[in-house]
């Protein structure tokens, strides 16, 4: 197990910040507009139900912000929300142009330190340049620094925010199939991916794990596969079958992570969900996974298919989350665009109390 890491000096941990785990205060609640037809092919009118349910589900503990690319289709999303009864007083509408939908990866990671609020500006390329143009995704972080008056930094590397997760405690999880990617940073070394992930996010220890599930265009993103829930415990996703592509990726992912300790040198405790059985569109295997959810102040938005492990899932999540509410949704046309709820939130944290609590 590597040692821990230390910041380097005048760094954002040297300053004293961290990036929150998903579980603490959320002042908000980020999302961007559906609106790509590429990204759902012969789908897309199907699509904004999902951030209807989201925003519906949301906003009961927190402020919800969406960016949409201009104001006509601004008027339309009012409409769609206001007659699915959501509080309008609680949604904030910005037009702030953008290519897609992925705001975890082109938004920006918010760090906090007693009452201030940083926003971490990484560059973004699309996920290893896989699907242009991106250049109004690679601002979104700029203008929403704008948008709240707040200071950003920019560490001139590109990461996105699916391909981390933190328990706020400075334990970071990732995957080598992602950050060691040479589609991303092809001239940072592992050990320089692991500094910039302590001085921007506070990490003290980077847990990696190997490889991603099949059809995942994102090299490999963490959330797709294993999830902080709690400080030291995880939630990790299983496949019992064999013969099924996932199978040893996955098996090789839980055992690296009962070898794992956290940045106080605690052993991992575990919790797993199964994959749900395989989903395909026009012979493509997509990424369906149940580790995709969002922890909302007040809800978790769990991601389900219509199978018979939907409600196995739910249970898990009920235990591991008894103070928030489960709102299962079925994501399998949200999937077609290879992501889910994780995939299209970004939580901007509450900031502490000055003396850090």
């Amino acid at each position: 197990m590597p040692s821990a890491l230390s910041p380097t000096p005048n760094s954002l941990a040297a300053r004293g910040f961290r990036m929150p785990a998903e579980w603490e205060p959320h002042a908000a609640t980020w999302l961007s507009w559906p609106h790509k037809e590429s990204s759902w092919p012969g789908k897309l009118e199907r699509i904004p139900r999902y951030w209807v349910e989201m925003v519906r589900a949301l906003v009961v503990g927190e402020v919800v912000n969406i960016l949409v690319n201009e104001w006509a289709p601004a008027a339309q999303v009012r409409e769609l929300l206001q007659r699915a009864g959501v509080d309008l007083a609680r949604v904030r509408l910005h037009e702030v142009p953008t290519d897609d939908a992925w705001m975890r990866d082109h938004g920006p990671t918010f760090v906090t330190c007693g009452g201030d609020t940083v926003l971490v500006d990484w560059r973004y390329n699309a996920w290893g340049g896989k699907y242009p143009p991106w250049e109004h995704d690679d601002c979104v972080p700029r203008r929403l620094a704008e948008i709240l008056g707040l200071p950003r930094v920019e560490p001139g590397i590109v990461l996105e925010g699916g391909s981390i997760d933190v328990d706020g405690a400075g334990t970071l999880l990732t995957t080598e199939q992602c950050l060691l990617n040479p589609n991303r940073n092809p001239t940072l070394s592992r050990a320089q991916i692991e500094q910039q992930l302590c001085d921007q996010l506070g990490a003290r220890r980077v847990l990696w794990l190997g490889d991603g599930i099949l059809g995942d265009d994102t090299d490999g993103h963490v959330d797709d596969l294993t999830r902080f829930v709690a400080p030291a415990t995880v939630v990790t996703v299983v496949e019992d079958d064999p013969a099924d592509p996932n199978h040893a990726v996955l098996a090789d992912n839980l055992e690296r992570l009962h070898r794992m300790r956290d940045a106080a040198d605690r052993p991992l405790r575990i919790f797993t969900l199964p994959m749900p059985p395989p989903l395909e569109h026009e012979g493509q295997r997509l990424p369906a996974s149940y580790a995709n959810f969002y922890i909302g102040n007040a809800a978790v938005l769990a991601p389900v298919f219509g199978g018979p492990r939907d409600a196995e899932v739910v249970a898990t999540l009920a235990a591991l989350f008894p103070t928030r509410s489960i709102v299962p949704v079925d994501a399998t046309d949200l999937v077609w665009g290879l992501g889910a709820f994780h995939c299209v939130t970004q939580q901007q944290p509450a900031a502490e109390d000055a003396s850090g609590g």
